[in-house]
């Protein structure tokens, strides 16, 4: 993985493929290349290849000065099988120079293929897992590419999303995908290729979005869409929500800040349409799931990964809370694994920023072989998981081009309080409580705003911590989750070790590592808990351990205190990790960071 664009029309390809990388770049990435159908004579019998480790920039740079075609391929790769090399970079070539593959996702039995081809002479130039793709094709004696392709793919056991040139086809790309996106761009007379909408609204906001197991043909003025067995498919092509300014960094100097500052925003549109105020409950029109099937329902099993896995944490306890349903949250990546007996009574929710994650897809896909019933909440509409569960919550954040995860994090856990507050309802939550939860909503985007305007504060903190060997963070119940985040914000963006422990089990084994060059972050929320999470404070303090404390009042027993508003206690976690972003956003800053493509990390998880 992890960025495809192609393009096929009248236009001068090269700018159009790097321009459409451009938009990938948000997403990690080691090398990058291009190929296409060009006039040139060499080696490539009518396909012409560039590729270069490092950025987009250093492809656009070694591109010769004669590089002309209507009909190209692109990909910026996140090293799974090799390590980032100018050879390992994609597209791959098959031994004649006559097929071109990108590829995103992981072929799990390549160590088999390449053996078996190495058997048949085949000379590899890369280590990767795709090469074998190319091969395959390449040695195909089927008669159209179409029949090439879905020949090769019967040989493949993993993930894909794949776009194919061929010198013999010069009026097609091939695609297809199992597990990994691939979306189609609908034109006028021309059609793009993409694994995210983002390389494509610059051009079109009509789009295609292929299912696992489906193929499409893109020529210039039509496209057609198949499984990989042959059959025809209907596809219909969608308005995507968003214009292309949209994933623009729109005056900031990073993503990340500029999303961080789009909260107030963004949660304004997730609450938008939704609350009812006669019977204080909220209008959730794609749930799929009335109240008879609702009362119905004695358990809830909340599954993510990173930020979404916390996310699904608060919506946990907010569901606990407010309904008073056993809920817990667990990763998927676990979940699909460990043979989980799948109860009837219980609802699961399937959480994923892009919609996307593989983990969290293939945990959805064996729950619905099982019978369970599914909802899903994320933020891309007509993505995967969008498209396999019973129902769901669109968080509506807008896109978020940061690979670490900010306001669509924020997002999700409001989704979340409004599903809890919409269960609780129908079962037993008061309409004073009801009306309660909707007022506290209200005030959401307007106190997420009183918490930026102490950016500058939260800066200062920033420079006096970013000398930490590693943080603690740590919160009991509601905070624990928000500590779970600020952890990981820490390390994604700053590359500072840090834990997260509940609170309570500081005194079981943490407190060993607690020195002055251990910082610990604090989640203190005005709740029934708050004179036990002053007494861990002293534990600390006892060891010479310096202590930032989020809270709505100073802490005395803190070194420093970031003051947040005071909303309902069952929402309160979500302010409270507005200003651990910041604090992540600036340590990193004064450390030089990278932000928005931290180190060996990737925007959407499509392999395992």
């Amino acid at each position: 993985m992890c960025g495809i664009v192609g393009y096929i029309g009248k236009r001068d390809v090269a700018p159009l493929l790097l321009e459409g990388l451009q938009r990938l770049e948000y997403r990690g990435y080691d090398s990058a290349g291009i190929a296409i159908h060009g006039s040139g004579t060499g080696r490539g019998g009518g396909l012409r290849t560039a590729k270069a480790k490092g950025r987009v920039r250093d492809l656009e740079a070694r591109l010769p000065k004669r590089f002309a075609g209507t009909v190209g391929i692109a990909h910026t790769r996140w090293a799974t099988h090799g390590a980032p090399s100018d050879e390992n970079a994609h597209p791959h070539l098959d031994a004649g120079g006559r097929v071109a593959v990108v590829h995103n996702g992981i072929v799990d039995n390549a160590t088999e293929l390449r053996a078996r081809l190495a058997a048949e002479g085949v000379e590899f130039s890369s280590e990767t897992d795709t090469e074998v793709l190319a091969h395959l094709i390449g040695r195909s004696r089927a008669g159209t590419l179409e029949e090439r392709v879905r020949e090769a793919l019967r040989h493949v056991e993993g993930t894909y999303g794949i776009a194919v040139l061929h010198a013999d086809f010069p009026d097609r790309i091939v695609v297809a995908r199992n597990g990994s996106p691939v979306v189609l761009g609908i034109g006028e007379h021309e059609m793009f290729v993409a694994s995210d909408v983002a390389a494509l609204v610059s051009h079109t906001r009509q789009v295609v979005t292929l299912d696992d197991g489906e193929m499409a043909t893109l020529k210039a003025d039509d496209y057609r869409t198949y499984t990989t067995e042959g059959s025809r498919t209907s596809a219909t092509p969608t308005t995507v929500e968003w214009e292309a300014e949209s994933y623009d960094m729109g005056g900031h100097d990073t993503y990340m800040h500029k999303e961080i500052t789009e909260q107030p925003e963004a949660v304004d549109r997730v609450l938008r349409g939704r609350i009812d105020d006669r019977f204080a409950t909220v209008h959730l029109g794609g749930l799929n799931l009335d109240a008879r099937q609702a009362r119905g329902v004695r358990r809830v099993k909340i599954l993510g990964c990173g930020s979404a896995y916390h996310a699904g944490q608060i919506g946990a306890q907010l569901i606990e809370e407010l309904a008073r349903i056993p809920a817990d949250a667990e990763p998927a990546s676990e979940f699909r694994y460990r043979n989980p007996v799948v109860d009837p009574d219980t609802l699961y929710i399937a959480v994923s920023q892009s919609g996307e994650t593989y983990d969290t897809l293939a945990a959805v896909q064996e729950l619905k072989r099982k019978g369970a019933r599914v909802l899903g909440v994320v933020n891309v509409v007509g993505s995967a998981i969008a498209r396999e569960t019973d129902g769901g919550v669109y968080v509506h954040a807008g896109p978020e081009v940061c690979v670490v995860s900010t306001k669509c994090f924020t997002n999700t856990a409001v989704a979340f309080a409004l599903l809890a507050l919409h269960l609780g309802r129908i079962r037993d939550l008061s309409v004073a409580d009801g009306r309660r939860i909707i007022e506290g909503l209200r005030k959401l985007p307007g106190q997420i705003a009183e918490v930026l305007a102490q950016e500058e504060t939260i800066a200062k903190l920033a420079a006096e911590y970013a000398d930490a060997k590693s943080m603690m963070f740590v919160g009991r119940v509601r905070g624990y989750p928000v500590a779970r985040e600020a952890s990981l914000k820490l390390k994604e963006v700053s590359y500072i070790h840090a834990e997260a422990y509940p609170a309570s089990e500081l005194k079981h084994g943490p407190l060993a590592l607690i020195e002055p060059a251990v910082p610990t972050v604090a989640i203190l929320p005005e709740d029934e808990l708050l004179e036990k999470n002053r007494a861990t404070l002293e534990e600390i303090r006892a060891r010479g351990g310096r202590i930032l404390a989020v809270a709505h009042a100073e802490q005395e027993k803190a070194d420093h205190t970031i003051v947040v508003p005071r909303n309902e206690v069952e929402l309160d976690p979500i302010l409270m990790g507005i200003p651990l972003q910041l604090l992540a956003y600036h340590t990193a800053l004064v450390l030089g960071r990278d932000i928005d493509k931290p180190r060996n990390l990737a925007k959407s998880v499509t392999v395992e």
